[in-house]
């Protein structure tokens, strides 16, 4: 019986060979098969060491069940995604494992549309298939496989989100980590005006500088040090997937990934007033002032992407921001991008001649904000978040459930709420225009979280 414990809420993810293997990946694929009854997946593989052999099994596994693949080899999740979409395949599996060890691999799942599989709508009866064994037997006619060449098509896409733009020449310090973003970075490189300073730049499934995780603040440095020593513009870093960009401004300060959501919705409010831009529940005071000033319409939703992408189809928005550095787009099949960001970013500086400090800085001091703070369980989460709203229940001027806890009060706010895939509560807490309340009530709250 295999190891099921890489099943996960968003995904599968475990680590070699005793989460995940190739006969497992095997198994995935079918129960794959068996549950979505696709005709023609694509299928992708980030820069990790084991990911070329769990690719082929998965292939294996659907062809063995009479699916055709096609094969986009060597990419970063936004592949699968775009694959799927632009050529009207029924699905897509994406073999990585995003910003984990190198000793950890997964797979990303959708289906027509790229519209993701997740724990509430297939992962689970993925699972039950293999659980039980009811994994249907070899087709009578075997699937075929191809290559499936899309950078062409999909470097025209990203492009597309600056045609006509006057971009200047910044200088962009890019570090990929040595995941996949480098490999783009330089199909992208001969049609922008931009110098790109390269850091950690090779892809390398070894990770010989560290995990590509720049969440983590012992990994800004990198970065952040080259910006400075160069003068450049902006730094840009990429988880190993690429599925999600990180900004630090000309001083080399980090951005917290909030203020972009809020300087990406006004990005789309200036072309399309009135549309509907997505956020998360965990900061959103900063979000809400820019996208009602523009003329736009906040629409709530649960944090992850399995629940933006629905609620952005279901209301028909133009982009969807969470704070932990995912951007959706309308016209990317309402899906995340890593690459869409930065070039929108970068135009916007280009056309109002201002750096990326004096576009975010005034909102980071209107809305100084905690980023979030992670502390693990030494018991349920839910027993930690009725402690902390019972203490506050009295003074809260609204309390909102959408994804955990979020109480708000007349200069302050927090979002307090338990991991969808790790043991831990996950605290953001966000003041106006004082950044010593917000220093204050984070250390209250964390007394309360962690007594």
């Amino acid at each position: 019986m295999s190891n099921l414990n890489s099943f996960k809420a968003y995904d599968i993810r475990g680590r070699i060979p005793d989460e995940i293997n190739e006969s497992l990946a095997y198994d995935i694929a079918r129960a794959y098969a068996a549950f979505v009854k696709p005709r023609r997946v694509a299928v992708g593989y980030d820069i990790r060491l084991s990911s070329p052999t769990l690719a082929a099994a998965l292939k294996r596994g659907l062809m063995d069940l009479g699916v055709d693949v096609l094969d986009i080899g060597l990419w970063g999740t936004e592949g699968v995604y775009f694959a799927t979409s632009a050529e009207h395949l029924d699905g897509g599996i994406m073999v990585t494992a995003s910003h984990n060890p190198p000793d950890y691999n997964g797979m990303k799942f959708v289906r027509q549309d790229a519209r993701p599989i997740s724990a509430d709508n297939g992962l689970l009866d993925m699972r039950r298939l293999i659980e039980t064994g009811n994994l249907p037997p070899k087709a009578a006619q075997r699937g075929t496989e191809r290559p499936l060449d899309i950078r062409g098509k999909y470097l025209d896409h990203l492009l597309s989100y600056v045609k006509g733009a006057p971009l200047r020449k910044l200088k962009v310090v890019v570090n990929p980590g040595n995941g996949g973003a480098g490999l783009m970075i330089d199909a992208l490189e001969p049609h922008l005006p931009f110098e790109f300073i390269k850091v950690n730049h090779k892809p390398d499934g070894t990770f010989p500088n560290g995990v590509p995780n720049p969440m983590l603040e012992e990994n800004r440095a990198a970065t952040a040090d080259v910006v400075r020593r160069a003068g450049a513009d902006v730094g840009l870093a990429w988880d190993g997937d690429y599925d999600r960009c990180f900004f630090f401004d000309d001083s080399g300060l980090f951005i917290e990934g909030y203020y972009l959501v809020g300087l990406l919705a006004e990005t789309f409010l200036r072309k399309e007033p009135g549309a509907r831009i997505v956020h998360d529940p965990r900061l959103t005071w900063n979000t809400l002032d820019i996208v009602r000033r523009y003329g736009g319409t906040p629409v709530l939703c649960k944090s992850g992407h399995a629940f933006i992408k629905q609620k952005m189809r279901e209301v028909d928005a133009a982009y969807g921001g969470e704070m932990s550095a995912h951007h959706y787009f309308r016209q990317f099949a309402y899906c995340d991008s890593g690459m869409i960001p930065w070039l929108l970013v970068l135009a916007v500086i280009s056309e109002r001649g201002e750096p990326l400090s004096a576009l975010v800085g005034e909102r980071m001091r209107m809305f100084p904000a905690s980023g979030e703070i992670n502390r693990h369980l030494s018991t349920d989460a839910g027993s930690i978040l009725a402690r902390v709203r019972a203490h506050y229940e009295s003074q809260a001027q609204a309390i909102d459930l959408t994804d955990g806890l979020s109480m708000e009060f007349g200069a302050w706010r927090f979002n307090l709420r338990g991991s969808n895939t790790e043991p831990l509560v996950r605290l953001n807490v966000e003041a106006r225009a004082s950044l010593t309340l917000m220093r204050e009530k984070t250390a209250e709250v964390l007394k309360l979280v962690d007594p």
